[in-house]
C-alpha cells in the first residue's frame, strides 16, 4: 500500500498544488492521498491575512475533493507548538503500519530538508517524492537525491511533468483585486468569497454567471441594464463603481421566488415584515435579496442594504443607495412610462431632484393601482421635497397620464 502526503499551509491551495499532486498521483499511483495543513509552519510565518486554522482545513478539504482518491486531515491542527513533519510522520506511521508513507515536495524544500527538524527521522518514515517548481533545475535536484540517498538511505522519486507558476502569496494579492480565479479550484474560490477570506472581492464575470442562474432569462436584460446604468451613475457621483456594480448584479436575485418562498426567507433570516410588504412579492424580494446574496457570495453589509431600499427608497439614503435605486429605474431596458426622459435627465445633475421625482412617479403608480403606498417611500419623498426646498431648486416638473 502506497500513502501519498502534501503538507503545507494552504493558504489558500491553488491550481499549483492541484496540479503537483495529480503529477506525483499518475507518477506513484498512490492508494491513498493526504493533504495536511500546517498549524505553524516552522519554516515561515503565516500571512497576517490568513484565516483560521479551521477554514483552511476546510479549502483544503475542498481542494481535495479535485483529486480522487484524497483528503484532508487536521492532524497538525489538532496539535500544538509548530507543525514538524516528523511528528506528523510518527503519526501516520501508526496508523499505515506496513504502508509506503511517500512525502512530496517542492524543490526548495529538498534543497533545504536537511535543515528540517529531525531531517533522519523523516527520511527513515518515509519515502520523498520531489517535483520542479521552476524548469532548468534538474541537475540541482538530482544531486540533491544522490546527497540523501547516500547519507541516509532515502527512497527519492523524483518526477517529471510541467510545474504551474503560481504561489499562495500571488493568489491572496489578486484576490481584492477581483482577479485570481483561475488560479484555485472553484469550489476553493465560492468559499473564499462566500466569506471573504483575504479581503476577497468577486470577479464579475463569475459573480454574473452565479447571480444570473437564480433569475428567469426574461429578467437577465433589466440586470444587465442596472449594472451598466448603476457604474454610470456611479462614476457620476463618485461612488464606488465596484459596490454600484455588485449591488446592481445581485438586486433582484430572489424576485424569481413566489410569495411562500420569500416568507420562508424572511423566517431564515430574522426579517419580520409589515403588513404591507406583506401584500406584495415585489416589496419582499428586496428584503430578502440583500441577505440571500450575503450567504452565497458574502456580499458586505453597505451592498446588502443598497438591495434593501431599492424598491421603496427611504430617508437620507447614501449615494450608493441612490445610485442603485435610479439605476434600477432608468435603466436603458426600461421604457414606455410617463417621466422617464426626465428622470434620466435629472439622476446625471441632481441626486436629490432625481429622488424627489422617481419617489413621486413610484407613489402615483402605486396608488394608480389602488394599492397603499409603503411608508418609507412616502417618508422618503417628503425627506427630498424638503431637501429641494432647502437648497432653493424648484422640482422636475411632471404629470402623470392620465
Amino acid at each position: 500500500m502506497r500513502v501519498l502526503i502534501y503538507g503545507g499551509s494552504f493558504d489558500p491551495p491553488h491550481m499549483g498544488h492541484i496540479r503537483s499532486v495529480r503529477t506525483a498521483a499518475a507518477a506513484l499511483e498512490p492508494d491513498e492521498i493526504l493533504l495536511v495543513p500546517a498549524a505553524e509552519p516552522p519554516h515561515k510565518a503565516l500571512s497576517k491575512a490568513s484565516p483560521p486554522p479551521a477554514e483552511r482545513l476546510a479549502m483544503a478539504e475542498l481542494a481535495a475533493g479535485e483529486i480522487p482518491g484524497c483528503r484532508a486531515l487536521g492532524l497538525e491542527l489538532e496539535r500544538t507548538g509548530p507543525s514538524y513533519t516528523s511528528d506528523t510522520l510518527r503519526q501516520l506511521r501508526r496508523r499505515y503500519p506496513k504502508a509506503e508513507l511517500i512525502f512530496l515536495l517542492g524543490t526548495d524544500m529538498l534543497l533545504t530538508l536537511e535543515d528540517w527538524h529531525e531531517p533522519e527521522a523523516i527520511l527513515s518514515l518515509a519515502s520523498v517524492a520531489v517535483f520542479a517548481r521552476e524548469t532548468g533545475r534538474e541537475r540541482e535536484i538530482e544531486a540533491a537525491a544522490a546527497r540523501l540517498r547516500e547519507r541516509y538511505g532515502a527512497r527519492v522519486y523524483v518526477l517529471s511533468g510541467e510545474p504551474v507558476s503560481v504561489s499562495s502569496t500571488q493568489v491572496r494579492e489578486l484576490l481584492p483585486r477581483r482577479q485570481g480565479r483561475e488560479l484555485v479550484p472553484e469550489s476553493v474560490y465560492g468559499h473564499i468569497i462566500r466569506l471573504r477570506l483575504y479581503d476577497a472581492r468577486p470577479e464579475f464575470a463569475w459573480l454574473r454567471e452565479k447571480a444570473y442562474a437564480y433569475l428567469k432569462p426574461g429578467r437577465v436584460p433589466h440586470v444587465q441594464g442596472t449594472e451598466a446604468e448603476a457604474r454610470s451613475l456611479a462614476e457620476r457621483w463618485g461612488v464606488d463603481v465596484d459596490d454600484a456594480a455588485e449591488a446592481a448584479i445581485v438586486h433582484d436575485i430572489t424576485k424569481k421566488c413566489g410569495y411562500d418562498e420569500q416568507l420562508c426567507l424572511c423566517e431564515k433570516y430574522g426579517i419580520i415584515p409589515d403588513a404591507c410588504q406583506l401584500a406584495s412579492e415585489k416589496l419582499l424580494h428586496a428584503l430578502t435579496g440583500g441577505p440571500f446574496a450575503a450567504e452565497r457570495f458574502g456580499t458586505p453589509a453597505h451592498i446588502v442594504q443598497a438591495v434593501r431600499w431599492h424598491t421603496t427608497g427611504r430617508p437620507a439614503m447614501t449615494d450608493l443607495e441612490r445610485v442603485v435605486y435610479l439605476a434600477d429605474y432608468i435603466e436603458p431596458n426600461r421604457h414606455g412610462f410617463s417621466g422617464l426622459a426626465e428622470l434620466r435627465q435629472a439622476a446625471y445633475a441632481d441626486l436629490d431632484a432625481a429622488m424627489d421625482l422617481a419617489l413621486r412617479m413610484s407613489l402615483a403608480e402605486v396608488r394608480e393601482k389602488g394599492r397603499q403606498p409603503h411608508a418609507d417611500t412616502v417618508a422618503a419623498q417628503k425627506y427630498y421635497a424638503r431637501k429641494l426646498r432647502e437648497k432653493g431648486v424648484p422640482p422636475v416638473a411632471w404629470t402623470p397620464e392620465e
